[in-house]
């Protein structure tokens, strides 16, 4: 094909002929030519120009609830993925820390407890065990093989027959009366502390992140629905303005009809998500924020229990790493004092609340639990170590009951505030509740009545 100068019709070159001309279809030309001419001629006339802004207009109207239904849509979804998805999984991540952590410190009570180890002990490290084994087979269901979280589920899984093993021989030895049960049990939980609790505590920061990226998407504001509403409804509100400059009519009542209800879903829309978002920042604030805090607090004071009971186990045979102090009991002062910590902010973010009274026994608790543990310790250096035993694993009197208060108030505490995360986030996910079908079927009743104000003007003209 060969294009010729001065606007000449393109020519093709037939194989060993002459070119010859190529003519674009008539009928294709006219098509486009008619429908441009009768556009321009339409503009030039009222009615055209009424015709051309009432399509305009119904298609303002349609677009905001589109545009809104698509956006609250996504919000509503991920609002949906923090109560349903995402909170239950890193409060799953943070029972499995827990009983990780419990399963241990249950390791150390049933062995300083002689060769007979107590049934209720033993039934609780091995309903701390399943539970754990429970929690991780459900978290891999529910995760991303390609996400951090599925490397730490694997990590647990194969290091958690490792750990398991390593108690069983340690039992096995105990009642035989063999020293060898003391350094496995210390093996195990070396591999506890090092190995099993920072994979699982990996898992729960990676699951808490999770959920707060999860409650950011649910809060994001809607900046492109409210920006379709404020364009058609001002854009209505210029038309009835035209009609009554041009007619001296106030009111054209589809028109009117339409801009109330892209108002009311500009209202809906503008409400709902406010009251949502501030649910849900609620629920991330006060119940997401305490819960973490309280989880923490529980995970330090099972560790201290494990250290403390290990100190009696190992009976000074394990030291820092500068040779100079028991580090069981080292570790037990540093999770004690990590344990005040964490109670201190739970109390000032439940201040105020009916959340305050667990975590105040708690802390009462906690202050008694110092003080029994340092009558011990001083029992056990003067050499009564049968007595430091009973000071420490004994049924009344003993740190052991002190922990057990301890344990069931933070329990309490975890149990309140996980109920007032689950009632904000219901309330977030429920201040959206039909919009999505609410702004659809407004916006298609919003275009019609549009469409009717403007043909009842047109209806003048014939």
């Amino acid at each position: 094909m060969t294009y010729q100068p001065n606007g000449a019709p393109p020519r093709e070159r037939a194989p060993g002929g002459p070119a010859v001309p190529v003519t674009v279809p008539a009928q294709r030309r006219d098509v486009r030519s008619v429908a441009a001419e009768r556009l321009r001629t339409a503009a030039t006339t009222e009615p055209g120009r009424l015709q051309i802004i009432g399509a305009v207009l119904a298609l303002l109207v349609v677009a905001f609830g589109a545009v809104t239904a698509l956006e609250i849509s996504g919000r509503a979804s991920a609002a949906d993925d923090v109560l349903s998805h995402s909170q239950p999984l890193s409060a799953d991540a943070a029972s499995i820390y827990r009983s990780l952590a419990d399963a241990d410190t249950m390791a150390a009570s049933g062995f300083l407890a002689g060769a007979q180890e107590p049934e209720d002990v033993h039934e609780q490290y091995e309903k701390d065990i399943g539970e754990a084994s429970r929690l991780l087979v459900k978290a891999a269901a529910n995760t991303d093989a390609s996400s951090s979280s599925w490397d730490e589920i694997t990590t647990l899984n194969q290091l958690l027959p490792e750990y398991t093993g390593l108690v069983e021989r340690a039992r096995a030895n105990n009642r035989q009366g063999l020293p060898l049960g003391g350094a496995y049990l210390r093996y195990a939980n070396q591999k506890m502390t090092n190995e099993l609790l920072p994979a699982a505590e990996r898992l729960y920061a990676a699951e808490t992140s999770r959920l707060g990226t999860d409650s950011a998407d649910a809060r994001q504001w809607p900046f492109l629905s409210l920006a379709a509403g404020l364009v058609a409804l001002a854009a209505l509100v210029w038309m009835q303005r035209r009609n009554y400059r041009r007619t001296n009519r106030v009111f054209n009542h589809g028109l009117l009809a339409a801009t109330a209800a892209a108002t009311v879903v500009l209202l809906w829309l503008a409400v709902g998500h406010t009251v949502a978002r501030a649910e849900l920042r609620a629920a991330m604030a006060q119940g997401q924020e305490s819960l973490d805090v309280l989880n923490k607090a529980r995970i330090n004071s099972l560790k201290a229990r494990a250290n403390e009971n290990l100190t009696l186990v190992a009976r000074g045979a394990v030291l820092t790493a500068d040779g100079t102090r028991d580090k069981y009991e080292t570790d037990y002062s540093t999770g004690m004092k990590s344990l005040g910590t964490e109670l201190e902010s739970a109390g000032k973010l439940a201040e105020g609340t009916p959340g305050s009274e667990p975590v105040a026994k708690a802390v009462s608790s906690v202050s008694e639990w110092q003080d029994r543990h340092k009558k011990a310790r001083t029992t056990d250096d003067q050499g009564d170590y049968e007595g430091a035993l009973e000071q420490i694993i004994g049924k009344e009197g003993s740190t052991g009951e002190s922990f057990e208060q301890v344990d069931g108030a933070l329990r309490q505490a975890l149990a309140h505030e996980q109920g007032e995360f689950t009632a904000a986030a219901k309330n977030g996910r429920g201040a959206r509740g039909g919009l999505p079908i609410g702004a659809a079927v407004l916006a298609v009743l919003g275009a019609v009545a549009t469409i009717v104000g403007v043909n009842r003007r047109l209806s003048e003209y014939r």
